[in-house]
């Protein structure tokens, strides 16, 4: 299955190359993977996966383990963000 996977802020580092620019990538997945395991693929530190979204709605950290993503969902992460 395809998904859109965006990471933003200091987590676009994680991308493959050719979605840097851009801060997106598709990536071609298994059926059913969960976005924990998304996390751990591309070595994402767990204290920088902060605000999660599939598909503009929150997924909450306690849901990422079991949440399954499906053909054409849109993952994106952020890492804490301070202001000031």
């Amino acid at each position: 299955m395809k998904i859109q996977f965006k990471l933003f802020a200091s987590l676009t580092d994680y991308l493959p190359a050719q979605g840097r620019d851009g801060n997106v990538v598709e990536l071609d997945l298994p059926e059913g993977i969960c976005i924990a395991r998304i996390v751990q693929r591309y070595s994402l530190p767990e204290k920088l996966v902060h605000l999660v979204l599939v598909n503009g709605s929150y997924v909450a950290p306690e849901r990422r383990a079991e949440y399954r993503l499906q053909e054409g969902d849109a993952l994106a992460i952020w890492p804490p963000i301070a202001g000031g």
